[in-house]
């Protein structure tokens, strides 16, 4: 059955990531081995079809292979390495209100919710799971089904998933006020804030929380502490317009919210294993040889 969940995505794929007519559906497919990859994640749920994929943040990594599924139920600077080739996976963007109207709906069938804010996780599809993923993507061969069902099956989806190692998370994503709400209420206003001095205190305040509350859980959901992440954040869109434009370090570092371009290069250097100027050419060079 995991092989139908890889040939129908791979019916479907033109490049890397491909948009779909079918609301909150996105396909990922990959032949050979891009190298590891600098990303920002958003709320979603990947379901691996094949292949294997791990991704890091902080000091914590997960691997996801073949009929398994991937949790992230916040924004979060990432780094995704392709293990195993090739690589398939259709990935549902969470909304936060469809899962809550299907929670209202099942009301105490839903369950109970968990204390940990567990921002990423990972477990194995049921089978059921995969039929379901499976008919999803399936629509894209009908597209005139998809304003009928496309909503029905991602509902399935999600009452299956709520069932799952994955449920107890998703509960408190779609609750007001829960730990993930709040972490990811913080992860939000920092990812909107990130060039900007920030102080834990502002950042717990945003979140309604204690600093030492806010430092236990955002660490637990991210393996980062606050200032970590925003750091994390800051060079992945240095490294990004480092990349995409002719700015030079200095300007660069400036603009993402460095004060001083020694401090700059010094931790960009530790995070990518090269000054600013010369990882930035490496990386130009491995684009055109990919799109050669």
């Amino acid at each position: 059955m995991i092989e139908d969940l890889a040939r129908v995505i791979a019916a479907h794929t033109a490049g890397f990531w491909t948009d779909t007519e079918v609301p909150r559906l996105g396909l990922v497919s990959a032949d050979e081995r891009p190298g590891a990859i600098d990303m920002l994640y958003t709320p979603m749920i990947c379901f691996v079809g094949s292949g294997s994929k791990r991704t890091a943040a902080g000091d914590r990594n997960w691997q996801v292979d073949s009929g398994h599924m991937f949790l992230a139920s916040l924004e979060m600077p990432i780094t995704a390495t392709f293990e195993r080739m090739p690589y398939r996976s259709a990935v549902l963007q969470l909304d936060q209100q469809v899962l809550a109207d299907l929670l209202l709906e099942l009301g105490a069938a839903a369950g109970r919710e968990s204390t940990d804010p567990g921002g990423m996780t990972t477990a194995r599809m049921s089978p059921e799971l995969i039929g379901a993923v499976v008919r999803w993507v399936g629509l894209l061969d009908t597209p005139e089904d998809i304003p009928a069902l496309a909503g029905r099956i991602e509902g399935e989806i999600l009452y299956r998933l709520l069932g799952s190692p994955l449920g107890p998370v998703l509960r408190q994503f779609a609750l007001a006020e829960s730990h993930v709400t709040q972490v990811r209420g913080a992860a939000r206003w920092i990812h909107q804030h990130f060039a900007e001095p920030l102080s834990v205190e502002a950042i717990a305040a945003v979140a309604h929380m204690s600093t030492a509350t806010l430092h236990r859980h955002f660490k637990s959901a991210t393996g980062m502490s606050p200032l970590q992440f925003q750091k994390s954040l800051r060079l992945q869109e240095a490294r990004r317009l480092l990349v995409a434009g002719d700015a030079t370090a200095a300007l660069v570092g400036e603009k993402v919210g460095y004060a001083s371009a020694t401090q700059f290069t010094r931790e960009y250097r530790r995070a990518y294993g090269a000054p600013p100027a010369q990882d930035a050419l490496r990386l130009r060079t491995l684009l055109k040889l990919l799109n050669a």
